[in-house]
């Protein structure tokens, strides 16, 4: 059983620590190798520096490594007789370190042999305060038999005199708890200490297990076991419950800490299970690893990176079919104490690329450099440099196996999301796949992975929602009130992330309240159209969708820039979908490139589904032929309500009144709107047509239109005459008003049409929509598409499925 710093760090860890081991004992023999103190290894190596400078200060900081272990050994012993016995070992030890931290500050140097020795201090406590603590415990000395020897000016594990050691040292032995201090090592040859390196008390309870053929190895850490990913990035990362050795080590080498790497090639040899185990959860399930792997888990195990990745290139066209190019490269490498953790070569061989750690960037160029100076002065190669600012991310899972499309899969994912892949990296293995990216989108591109590759409990879509008048409100309420539906029956989070209106916005990406929304919007500081565009993008969110439920045309001259930032934009505005035909067309082209979607199903008919029909039928192989259609709730409802005791002037008033029309209704009346959503059916059919293009046939004069709302109010009545008298002749012909949208052979109109009892169009009731398609299918009997054409609730409902279009639900 291992426990790191952080569960010996406070009086609360460590006293959980008694208890798990005491327990653990009552039943089989236990080693428990114990870390220094949470910080503490960290602190000695500051307070060295310190005293090496001279700087007077290490005093103090030595002071708060007494203060830190007295203050944890008075308030854990409560034996008095054990407690002043521990307090003289522990001061004893405490005194060797400030002799050698004196000496220090009087020659002004530290070698590599006296900072191993200080670093050992920690241990050397810690490992003496666990075994007071602990009923019946033994202490062990790791010096003993954690041996080490020098290659390649390194200190590594001397494996058979280790191994003989231990079993020397541990045979006959009948101590029930026996603690090790982890980390600690000594010299074969010198009898100098050494040590394993930093994480290296997981190295020593490995090396035990290994030796003693323990039943199973414990990892005791802070945390619940490996997590599908870095859980400070990813809220609903999860526990795995089990990995194989290789998936274990292949996430450790990639910056997942919860192991030290060295740790698991002892046990794997061994063939001992590892139980990674959190001090502060002991019922959690943990994460085992061992041979086996979860064969019918999910493809990916986990995700890890590495967040300071410099990308070395050593190119040249002179480098193609030479033998020895790589050889040369790796052993400079090498001979410089260079570690590379990635490697990337074109087929061609004229480049390799290498990922390291930024520290060693700079001496890997010069080295390199000077390696292949005679080849870049005879222009046979470039000179090596190194790319900054990058981070390198591994997607880790033996299922990957022989499982085809993951790489395909894994691309179109990042692409989606607008995260260019810099280098890739894949082994034969096919357990691990490795790539390079911008460092400033390495939370996107953790996030997106986790979320498609299923690896998430639920999928997540990121929402920035404008406008929040009746549309917008309506949406956020169902939004609201079907989260938990979604949840439970589709695993979709909507996350709405962002709200604006007209004068403020709120943000927060781990996604805003929506019960008081209203008065956090109207307690933010105010805000613009500007504003709410750099903040959407500098969030960079990943799943990300722009729903725009206002009628602005500056915030539909942002959908430009959204989607180039590969946020998927979901507009009720119909302003861009109906503007220029270069706009509407560089709109729906930049979609289609990044592969994420611009959709606006609510600009025609609400929540009618006619666009989306109209683009089902085009994308099968038919032809849109005619469209007709009356596009306008507020029209018809004008027309319907229309009658001998209801004039023209009155079923206007009564429109407005009602929130059918605009609160100026001649917006209404001119037309305009249906002439929009005309233009967007011509265009989703496969029609370029401008707005201008459009014949107009209207039936208001047009002096009603230029001046003032009270004027038009006033003159209003001055038709009531004229159209009573035609409705009465209409009614005798049984023939009813509705103001037709029409385009047929590449021309477009829009007019005040009378249909007969057996149109389709007759029995049009309310402020319902209906539109009649006639294709090369659909000839004889046109297709008919009919219903709510407007209406808060209905819109958003449409908004809501765009949404959910999206999500691919």
């Amino acid at each position: 059983m291992k426990f790191g710093g952080t569960s010996v760090g406070s009086v609360n860890s460590i006293l959980n620590l008694k208890s798990i081991v005491e327990a653990a004992a009552k039943h089989e023999n236990v080693i428990v190798v114990v870390s220094a103190l949470g910080g503490i290894t960290d602190k000695l190596i500051k307070t060295s520096q310190m005293a090496a400078e001279a700087n007077p200060a290490f005093n103090d900081e030595f002071q708060q490594i007494v203060t830190r272990h007295h203050e944890l050994i008075y308030n854990i012993i409560p034996c008095e007789e054990t407690r002043t016995a521990l307090l003289q070992e522990v001061d004893k030890l405490l005194n060797e370190l400030d002799n050698i931290y004196q000496g220090l500050a009087l020659i002004n140097n530290i070698t590599a042999k006296t900072e191993a020795t200080i670093l050992s201090y920690g241990e050397r406590i810690s490992s003496r305060i666990v075994t007071a603590l602990i009923d019946g415990a033994v202490r062990y000395n790791a010096r003993a038999f954690i041996r080490t020897e020098v290659k390649h000016s390194k200190n590594f594990l001397a494996d058979e005199e280790t191994d003989r050691l231990i079993h020397q040292h541990f045979s006959d032995r009948e101590d029930r708890i026996i603690i090790v201090p982890g980390f600690i090592s000594q010299d074969k040859t010198s009898g100098d200490i050494t040590n394993l390196g930093r994480g290296g008390s997981d190295y020593t309870a490995a090396i035990l297990a290994a030796a003693l053929k323990a039943r199973i190895l414990e990892i005791w850490t802070d945390v619940d076991g490996f997590m599908t990913a870095d859980p400070k990035v990813i809220n609903n990362a999860y526990t795995i419950k089990r990995l194989s050795y290789v998936e274990a080590t292949e996430l450790c080498n990639f910056g997942a800490k919860v192991v030290y790497p060295p740790t698991i090639y002892p046990v794997f040899k061994a063939n001992i299970p590892i139980a990674i185990k959190n001090t502060f959860n002991p019922e959690g399930e943990g994460t085992i690893i061992s041979a086996e792997s979860d064969s019918e888990g999910q493809l990916i195990k986990g995700i890890s990176s590495i967040n300071d990745t410099d990308l070395l290139t050593v190119q040249g066209l002179g480098m193609v079919g030479i033998v020895g190019v790589n050889h040369r490269i790796f052993k400079t490498l090498a001979d410089a104490d260079i570690s590379v953790f990635l490697v990337a070569q074109a087929s061609s061989e004229n480049s390799t690329s290498i990922g390291l750690r930024h520290v060693d960037a700079a001496k890997a160029c010069e080295v390199l450099n000077n390696e292949f100076a005679k080849e870049i002065s005879m222009g046979l190669m470039e000179s090596v440099t190194a790319a900054s600012n990058l981070s390198t991310v591994a997607i880790v899972g033996e299922n990957m196996r022989h499982n085809s499309g993951i790489i395909g899969k894994l691309f179109q994912t990042l692409g989606r999301n607008g995260i260019n892949v810099i280098a890739c990296a894949q082994g034969g293995q096919e357990t691990n796949i490795s790539f390079v990216i911008k460092d400033k989108l390495l939370r996107k591109t953790l996030n997106v992975i986790h979320d498609s590759f299923f690896l998430s409990e639920y999928k997540v879509l990121n929402l920035f929602i404008c406008g929040v008048g009746t549309v917008g409100g309506s949406l956020i309420e169902q939004i609201a009130s079907q989260r938990k539906k979604l949840m439970n029956e589709h695993s979709l989070q909507l996350n709405v992330v962002g709200i604006a209106n007209s004068r403020h916005a709120i943000f927060d990406r781990e996604g805003l309240d929506l019960s008081n929304y209203r008065q956090a919007l109207a307690e933010s500081p105010e805000s613009s159209i500007e504003r709410m565009r750099n903040e959407i993008i500098k969030m960079n969110i990943f799943n990300s969708v722009f729903v725009d439920c206002t009628a602005n045309g500056e915030v539909a001259a942002l959908y430009g820039d959204f989607l180039e930032h590969n946020i998927s934009v979901v507009a009720a505005n119909k302003i861009a979908a109906s503007s220029d035909y270069a706009t509407y067309s560089r709109l729906k082209h930049i979609a289609r490139q990044r592969n994420i979607k611009f959709l606006f199903e609510t600009n025609v008919g609400a929540g009618l589904p006619i666009i989306n029909t109209i683009n089902d039928l085009i994308n099968s192989g038919d032809k849109i032929l005619k469209i007709e259609a009356v596009l306008s709730g507020t029209l018809n409802f004008i027309f319907n309500m229309l009658s001998s005791e209801v004039p023209l002037s009155e079923t206007v008033r009564l429109a407005q009144e009602k929130g059918y029309s605009e609160p100026d209704p001649r917006i209404d009346l001119s037309g305009k709107d249906v002439i929009r959503k005309l233009v967007i059916l011509a265009r989703e059919a496969g029609y370029a047509i401008e707005q201008e293009e459009v014949e107009a046939n209207l039936f208001i004069p047009d002096e009603l239109f230029s001046g003032s709302l009270d004027n038009f109010w006033e003159r209003l009545p001055e038709l009531d005459a004229d159209f009573e008298s035609e409705r009465r002749k209409m009614e005798a012909e049984q023939m009813r008003w509705r103001f037709i949208a029409k385009y047929q052979d590449g021309k477009g109109s829009v007019s005040l049409c009378k249909v007969n009892r057996h149109h389709p169009f007759y029995n049009l009731e309310g402020s319902n929509n209906i539109v009649l398609l006639t294709t090369e299918r659909y000839k004889e009997y046109p297709m008919l598409i009919k219903g709510y054409g407007a209406g808060a609730s209905v819109t958003a409902a449409g908004v809501f499925a765009d949404i959910m279009r999206i999500a691919n639900i």
